[in-house]
């Protein structure tokens, strides 16, 4: 019974707009952010490092990193969440796994992916 409660939620939050993204590539990830009554869009611009759960599955993650301040920054994001605006594709990357963990131990320019020419 609470299985299928469950399940009714989840169909009725899914999107099915985000199923561009792929491990690699360059995006731009829209948050809506509450503070108080206050509601503003915050980015997060970053390289695609892993997809989790799936494409269909409405648990579906997508982990992002960036680097700010000299440090990396990750961010694991729901695609099917309320408070996800939108996710912009800003380029193809040019890599050949579908998990990119090794690029947590790369700085400068050694972490950059290469952009692929045509996408």
């Amino acid at each position: 019974m609470v299985k299928q409660l469950v399940q009714k939620l989840e169909e009725q939050q899914k999107r099915i707009d985000h199923y561009y993204v792929k491990p690699g590539d360059k995006i731009e990830v829209h948050t809506r952010i509450i503070e108080g009554e206050k509601t503003r869009i915050q980015v997060f611009k970053g390289d695609v490092i892993a997809i989790k759960n799936g494409r269909n599955n409405n648990r579906t993650t997508i982990t992002v990193r960036k680097f700010s301040g000299g440090f990396g920054v990750e961010k694991i994001i729901p695609l099917h969440s309320p408070m996800l605006e939108k996710i912009e594709l800003v380029n193809r990357g040019l890599v050949r796994r579908g998990k990119l963990y090794y690029q947590r131990l790369r700085k400068g320019n050694a972490a950059r992916i290469k952009p692929k020419n045509v996408w």
